[in-house]
């Protein structure tokens, strides 16, 4: 299904929004790290490696998600977002009923 230039847009705002919620958990992620560190209850060395882990794991997921992202691929971007529950049903509601309708036949794959 193509998307139209009013729909691109909106997809555009839809996946920014949700790729800032996504940034804020991986910083909420990385904090937790912290935090357990800070308290003495992961030393030193499990603090640093599970905080890499946790930092190249997302950037992975950022990576693969959203690079080179293309008027072309804005409906599965949402659609994985729609699935992984960052975004809800109801920010679908600027989509013409057939993306709408695209997106979640997608987002159920």
């Amino acid at each position: 299904m193509e998307l139209t230039k009013k729909e691109k847009k909106t997809a555009r705002e839809v996946i920014e929004t949700g790729l800032q919620k996504e940034f804020a958990k991986g910083l909420f992620d990385a904090d937790t790290i912290l935090t357990k560190w800070k308290n003495k209850r992961l030393d030193n060395r499990e603090a640093y490696h599970s905080l890499y882990k946790q930092i190249t794991g997302f950037d992975k997921h950022i990576a693969r998600r959203y690079d080179d992202m293309t008027g072309s691929k804005y409906l599965f971007i949402v659609a994985a977002q729609l699935r992984d529950g960052i975004i809800s049903e109801n920010d679908l509601n600027e989509f013409s009923p057939e993306a709408k309708q695209a997106i979640l036949r997608i987002s159920s794959l």
